[in-house]
């Protein structure tokens, strides 16, 4: 399979891995190796169970196949972090060719606020991913990748995009929107990009300067995604 411009041989359990990710598969030669053992799956809970420990949430058993898929995701991300790539979680949506992403804690509304932009803009919106993108940070700009990881909502395209700015979402009575500072997000910016480790923190600091950064309160008024959208699309 080729994610975010990494080709890598993937050596499942599971037939259903293969499925999950059809949308990704590749006739290149492999970059990278990928194998999945029963080690794996258990360490993949066991480490689900901290995390849901760390944000105050009820721990969950998770099926075999969902651990296989998120080791995968574990391991490719590694390795693409090599690359000046990292994957952050939120759900990003493009309008026109240009790929806007809402980052928020889980149950906020962002998945909600993009489906309002698909709404409102119709064709000219495509859902780029609705939980795991990759962005990779080049010479020219950040640019924002499709993965198989799609969470709940399974909605994504295998595409990429320049990405036009990252937004941090949070429940409101109005619509709001304005520039966020670097200082003040890039902790929340780090806790929302996969496994947080100190390898991250000068990609996620170039992120933010290389990118606009807003902050948005908003409310489940579809006016909303227009709000947005024109604030976010007219910075240069």
């Amino acid at each position: 399979m080729e994610v975010a411009g990494l080709a890598t041989y993937v050596q499942p359990m599971f037939f259903s891995t293969r499925e999950y990710c059809h949308l990704y598969l590749t006739e290149r030669n492999p970059d990278f190796f990928v194998e999945v053992t029963p080690e794996d799956l258990i360490h993949q809970q066991a480490a689900l169970d901290q995390e849901a420990d760390r944000e105050g949430l009820r721990r969950r058993k998770f099926t075999d196949h969902f651990l296989e898929r998120t080791v995968i995701q574990a391991k490719i991300a590694g390795k693409l972090l090599e690359r000046g790539t990292l994957l952050l979680h939120g759900s990003t949506v493009a309008v026109d060719g240009q790929a806007y992403l809402f980052t928020a804690p889980c149950g906020t509304g962002k998945s909600t606020h993009t489906r309002f932009w698909r709404e409102q803009f119709g064709d000219r919106a495509v859902m780029v991913n609705d939980d795991k993108v990759f962005l990779q940070l080049r010479q020219e700009g950040v640019w924002a990748y499709g993965s198989p990881w799609t969470g709940k909502h399974g909605i994504g395209t295998n595409i990429s995009m320049p990405l036009k700015g990252i937004c941090f979402l949070q429940r409101g009575t109005e619509n709001l929107i304005q520039k966020a500072m670097p200082e003040k997000w890039q902790p929340e910016l780090i806790h929302q990009c996969f496994m947080p480790e100190e390898r991250y923190f000068p990609l996620v600091w170039n992120l933010a300067q290389m990118v606009p950064l807003w902050e948005m309160s908003c409310t489940k008024d579809p006016q909303a995604a227009t709000i947005a959208y024109e604030v976010m699309s007219r910075v240069m």
